[in-house]
């Protein structure tokens, strides 16, 4: 059974920390369930292992903690949903590139309740959406902006960390940072696209788009899939 836990409020970062780890280490030894966790953080900005120090523009604006997940800088604030995925990997096929492939596709499924196409690129971690609403890059593309970002760790095969969806962050609290090292795009968020989303939608969809991603998933391979850069 897994446990979905959803708290209201900005919970504090280093409480998500201590209780991710509590709740691995019990995963690990066969003592707690996983567990789905949704909340939302007060402003600050989250150092992955990739980070580079020159991403973080404005080092004094919000609290910065070394997250020791996968990926770069990332910002999470209200506005914007976190779901922590505590999960046995081990069981889940020993595949970590199947297992954030997983990820994505959740997210990319959860946005489709909302008629929002989302895209996985290659060299570009998270899911993003294409702004046919913005004038066109220069070479001729759809400008294309970031609506949820996706970074893990894993201990003894169980995950912790997870992802984080823009539902309606201030997205100018993305610019005291490069968020996942990447400046050629944008950011975006369900508001931002026109969508009167609540919380609770979001949260509801999360929760009937998982079984259909995370129980059909053995029935295909991964062996042709490439690993996000960043993890």
């Amino acid at each position: 059974m897994i446990e979905w836990k959803v708290t209201d409020g900005l919970t504090d970062y280093a409480e998500a920390l201590a209780f991710m780890e509590a709740r691995v280490a019990g995963i690990a030894d066969g003592t707690e369930a996983e567990c789905i966790w949704l909340l939302e953080h007060p402003p600050l900005y989250t150092a992955g292992t990739s980070a580079k120090p020159a991403d973080l523009v404005d080092p004094e604006r919000f609290p910065v903690h070394e997250a020791r997940r996968g990926g770069q800088y990332t910002y999470h604030g209200p506005g914007q949903r976190v779901v922590y995925v505590m999960l046995n990997v081990a069981e889940r096929g020993r595949d970590v590139r199947c297992f954030v492939r997983d990820l994505e596709t959740w997210v990319i499924n959860t946005l489709a309740e909302f008629n929002v196409e989302g895209h996985i690129r290659a060299g570009r971690v998270g899911v993003w959406v294409e702004r046919g609403d913005k004038p066109l890059t220069a070479t001729g593309q759809l400008q294309e902006d970031k609506i949820a970002a996706i970074g893990i760790r894993l201990r003894k095969w169980i995950s912790f960390h997870g992802i984080s969806i823009n539902l309606e962050p201030d997205l100018e609290h993305f610019t005291g940072i490069v968020p996942c090292g990447i400046t050629e795009h944008g950011i975006t968020s369900l508001v931002d696209l026109g969508l009167p989303v609540n919380m609770d939608d979001l949260d509801a969809a999360l929760r009937l788009t998982f079984d259909g991603v995370f129980e059909a998933r053995s029935a295909f391979s991964c062996d042709n899939l490439t690993a996000p850069s960043g993890l």
